[in-house]
């Protein structure tokens, strides 16, 4: 008799985060996750005590595929204005090389999760702060380095972060590069930010 195949959690982990970002969190009912899986309900369980949490460790995977992790990094560029363009570029990339234009996992998840389920619309907000606080940051040191006068980094932060929201929810139907790169073009030029 042969042996079982051994459970790769990871792959695993893999294989929901995808799910999760092509059908929506509600969508993948424990029941249907263990059945992409192939592996009962109660194996779901133990390896993963629920659904929520894995959720919660597809959202970690998945920052780690993302261009976000590049705003991380900004003494590894002489430019910060220049990183956020190429971010911004990265991103559009990134969207539009997706066949099946799935958009952000967690933007779309925000729309569906944050006002119906108290720790993962906690988690995904909690996110989207971050990510405004990284810009704002940024925006800061653009200042300090004088790359940009004074003026105005927590709007612009909160621009940058609606323009990211808004080319991951557009990609979903507009998926050529070159249409959302004209977005993005605009939008920097227009907050003074491009280069």
């Amino acid at each position: 008799m042969g042996r079982a195949a051994k459970f790769d959690r990871s792959a695993a982990i893999e294989d929901c985060m995808n799910e999760f970002w092509l059908h929506g969190y509600e969508a993948c009912s424990v029941k249907a996750l263990s059945e992409k899986l192939g592996i009962t309900r109660s194996s779901f369980y133990n390896a993963f005590g629920s659904r929520q949490a894995l959720f919660l460790e597809t959202l970690d995977l998945y920052a780690t595929i993302t261009p976000d992790q590049v705003l991380n990094q900004p003494e590894q560029h002489t430019s910060v204005l220049a990183l956020i363009n190429a971010f911004f570029v990265d991103v559009c990339r990134f969207r539009s090389s997706d066949p099946e234009a799935r958009g952000c996992l967690v933007i779309n998840s925000i729309s569906e999760l944050v006002a119906v389920d108290e720790e993962l619309g906690e988690n995904l907000s909690n996110k989207v702060h971050a990510n405004i606080a990284r810009f704002e940051q940024l925006l800061q040191l653009a200042v300090a380095k004088g790359e940009l006068e004074e003026q105005q980094t927590r709007e612009k932060a909160l621009a940058l972060q609606s323009l990211l929201m808004g080319i991951s929810v557009l990609s979903k139907v507009v998926t050529s590069e070159a249409e959302l790169l004209v977005i993005v073009k605009q939008t920097l030029t227009g907050l003074g930010l491009a280069k």
